[in-house]
Parts: C-alpha cells; sequence; structure tokens
C-alpha cells in the first residue's frame, strides 16, 4: 500500500459528569504514510448521554511525519467545568511507529499516547498497543487495542483494555463512507461483566481534497467525522466527533 492509513490518533478528554476517558474512545483518525508531511489539527467531540447533550470538548494540535516510520504530534484538550468558560485541561504527546509498509497483507503500527491532565491530581496516563490495517479492493478494514494506565494516583489504578475498529469504502478521494465502532473492557487481564463494559458503533464519513495546482502539493484539507451509539462509561450514549485538518 503507498500509503498506510491508520486508526491511531488519540487523545485525552474529559466529561463534564463522567469519569475521564482516553480520547481513543472518540476518534478513529487515519495516519499516511508521507514523509515530510505536517498537518494542523483540529479535532471536537461531543456527547449525548441518553438524548441529552452534556460536553463539547474541542483539541487542536500540529503534527509532523519526519520520515516514513515515524508520526508524532502535540496537542491541547479544552473542557467546560460547570458553569465556567471552556480552559485547557490536557496535553498530549503521540508518536506512532510504522513497524510495515505494504509487504505484508496486513500493516501493522505500535501506537503511544502520553497525556498530562492540567489538574495534578489526576496523574499521566500512557496508552500503548497494536494498530492495524488491511485493504481488499476499495474497502479498508483497521483494527486496534490498546492498554491504558494512569500513573500518580492514588490508590494505584489498573492496565486498562479497550479497542477500536472500521471498515469503509473508498468511493473517490473526497467521499469515503463505512462504519466505525469503540469500546473499553477493564481490565487487561480480567475483563469486566458484559453489563459494566461499553461499546458503541455507528456510520462514519470522511475524505480529503487536494489544494495547489502542482501534482506533487502536499497541501490538502482533510476531514471525518462519525456517529456512535451504544454505552459510554457504562451509560447508554450517543457520540459525534469530528476532525479537520490542514496537511502541508
Amino acid at each position: 500500500m503507498k500509503k498506510f492509513a491508520l486508526t491511531a490518533t488519540f487523545s485525552l478528554c474529559v466529561f463534564v459528569t463522567m469519569p475521564v476517558q482516553a480520547g481513543s474512545g472518540y476518534y478513529l483518525v487515519s495516519i499516511y504514510e508521507n514523509e515530510g508531511e505536517k498537518t494542523i489539527d483540529f479535532k471536537s467531540w461531543s456527547s449525548f448521554p441518553e438524548g441529552r447533550a452534556t460536553s463539547t470538548v474541542p483539541e487542536l494540535g500540529i503534527s509532523y511525519m519526519p520520515n516514513k516510520t515515524w508520526y508524532t504530534e502535540i496537542y491541547a484538550s479544552w473542557a467546560r467545568r460547570g458553569a465556567s468558560s471552556l480552559s485547557n485541561n490536557a496535553w498530549t504527546w503521540q508518536n506512532d511507529f510504522l513497524l510495515t509498509h505494504g509487504q505484508y497483507p496486513v500493516d501493522l503500527a505500535l501506537h503511544t499516547s502520553l497525556n498530562k491532565d492540567t489538574d495534578s491530581s489526576r496523574g499521566v496516563d500512557f496508552e500503548f498497543g497494536p494498530a492495524m490495517q488491511t485493504e481488499f479492493g476499495r474497502v479498508q478494514a483497521n483494527a486496534n487495542v490498546f492498554l491504558e494506565r494512569t500513573y500518580r494516583v492514588t490508590p494505584a489504578s489498573r492496565m486498562q483494555m479497550k479497542y477500536q475498529w472500521q471498515g469503509k469504502y473508498r468511493l473517490r478521494p473526497e467521499l469515503e463512507f463505512g462504519l466505525q465502532g469503540f469500546g473499553e473492557l477493564g481490565d487487561w487481564d480480567n475483563w469486566s461483566a458484559r453489563g459494566r463494559q461499553s461499546h458503541r458503533a455507528g456510520p462514519m464519513i470522511s475524505g480529503s481534497f487536494r489544494l495547489g495546482n502542482a501534482s506533487d502539493s502536499k497541501q490538502a484539507i482533510k476531514y471525518e467525522a462519525s456517529y456512535v451509539m451504544g454505552k459510554l462509561n457504562t451509560r447508554h450514549a450517543s457520540v459525534f466527533s469530528m476532525r479537520l485538518q490542514y496537511a502541508f
């Protein structure tokens, strides 16, 4: 595959009325094997527990791919706590490493994400795990499994397991559509009971619009949006997420 689109972009977000949960529960965003590409990245998600909107969390970052193997991004998250205005609540540093480049039927990358909440009592979150992709003609399928643990908190936390997947049909560069899903399973070595797990799925749409007249121009606008339904932190909820990128 000339372009290795992985589902591996993540951020740490905070619900106003729910526990902290990593952004890999909200975003399934592509990384392209495109050496030298930089992006300005805007993301936002809104939750609707049982039909009632409770929070909207915007994020802004910048990414860079210095070579064909390493993707790095730093971004900030904002949240509204109570009746207060939006304020910065977390910083995330993501690094993903592409381990294959199309020579096998399934491509593989290692995702890592380090998140620091501005509230020191929330500790530091570290997330890592494999991101996988394969293609069948115009259909692209992704499956990721991640482990996450919060450090510098009392009492000590345990390693948690989560997953995300996507299947989409690439009609043309400007329009791709399909389904994606997310889930949180509990402790990595002792999953929670089915009723305490979280699983969500729903439709997604994505695409890109090339800018500039030159055929080798790296400038582009990329977009993705999804609406997933199911359970979030054991509560029935729907989540709308969107992402816009300016690549150059």
